[in-house]
């Protein structure tokens, strides 16, 4: 172990990245954390007690896998800028999220999806006409959905932009009819004038797969409405962003991304409590990088913020030939899903909330603390 450490220079350890390895729940969790063997994963009643410790130096990506006395021991040990790293990493790790949008993350929470397009890769055309959005959503609130995020312009792989203006067409009706019934709405646009009628109009949130780059005006729109913000990744644009995606190692190239977007975003005015990050799975990515994404999800936590999972109906839940629809994909988009509860994962962004609450809750249930006379 003390060799393995020794391999990171000063400069490379002063950037390591953290990532829990293998969560987990229930009375071992709790029994683990009582003697000290365990922490807290974001002040869930998750607890991790083996850490895995990715560094970029000039040689690559060095990985250390430790358990917590043994990281705590080499950083008392280096001391200085490196233990500085380590201690905020890990109270990043742990730490409780608060509230988002006024919605408390005992429980993870379910985003609801209505796209209201002819082209969106699942249901595109399902729900273009008003009417047909706003009983979706409707069914999608029935059902359990805590936010629903409304869109307007594919980002599919290979979509063409359309119009602010056609944009706004298509979801200012669907956005005013539920917020007048009081539902928790997200905008899903990265075009910062419909950011700004959207909030004017009753929505509350703002996801942008573009982390809030796609226009000049998006930061500042976002800092002035105090409103909340998922910021996704995205290499490239939806045109672009499936002929070669590269990665050093996506995970982390993906931590390192959202975590300067994160500074960006601070500096324009938003406040850190309202950001969410979102690695986004299948923007940008072939499947092997969605794979080790999903295997690391847990590393995002180390960015302090909660972490939003959209992985429901994608090509990755299609198999490795992609010959299921997206409409055939349902049992692989809860076992996605389950994937990232069991590692902290805060919202999970799906189209099928009915079937998702009850996925979850019984992993819910199972994994809950008992006494051991119960």
């Amino acid at each position: 172990m003390t060799s393995a450490f020794a391999n990171l220079s000063d400069k490379a350890a002063e950037r390591l990245w953290l990532r829990p390895m293998g969560p987990f729940a229930g009375t071992a969790a709790a029994a683990a954390a009582e003697r000290g063997l365990a922490l807290p994963l974001a002040g869930s009643d998750l607890a991790f007690s083996l850490i895995e410790l990715l560094a970029r130096g000039t040689d690559g990506i060095t990985q250390v896998v430790a358990t917590l006395a043994e990281l705590q021991a080499w950083s008392a040990e280096r001391g200085g800028a490196v233990a500085d790293r380590v201690a905020a990493q890990l109270a990043a790790l742990t730490g409780a999220r608060p509230s988002w949008a006024g919605l408390s993350f005992a429980r993870p929470l379910l985003m609801g999806i209505v796209n209201v397009t002819p082209d969106s890769f699942s249901d595109g055309g399902d729900f273009r006409e008003h009417h047909r959005a706003i009983a979706q959503a409707r069914a999608l609130l029935e059902e359990g959905a805590d936010i629903i995020d409304v869109g307007g312009e594919s980002t599919r792989p290979g979509a063409v932009p359309v119009s602010v203006e056609e944009e706004w067409r298509r979801v200012e009706p669907v956005i005013r009819a539920l917020a007048d019934a009081g539902a928790v709405l997200s905008i899903d646009t990265r075009h910062a004038r419909v950011m700004a009628a959207a909030l004017a109009a009753g929505a509350r949130i703002v996801n942008d797969v573009s982390a809030l780059t796609g226009e000049p005006e998006s930061i500042r729109i976002v800092a002035r409405s105090n409103a909340p913000v998922v910021l996704m990744h995205m290499q490239n644009d939806p045109r672009t962003m499936q002929r070669a995606p590269s990665y050093t190692l996506a995970s982390l190239d993906i931590a390192e991304y959202l975590e300067d977007r994160i500074a960006a975003c601070v500096a324009g005015g938003i406040a850190p409590d309202r950001i969410v990050v979102d690695p986004g799975i299948g923007f940008g990515k072939r499947a092997d990088h969605n794979l080790e994404i999903i295997e690391r999800l847990s590393l995002l936590h180390a960015l302090g913020r909660p972490v939003l999972l959209g992985l429901s109906r994608k090509g990755i839940v299609g198999g490795s030939d992609n010959t299921l629809q997206p409409k055939e994909r349902l049992p692989g988009s809860l076992a996605g899903a389950l994937a990232g509860v069991a590692q902290g994962v805060q919202i999970l962004r799906v189209h099928d909330i009915a079937e998702t609450r009850q996925a979850v809750g019984i992993w819910r249930a199972a994994t809950a603390r008992r006494d051991a006379m119960e």
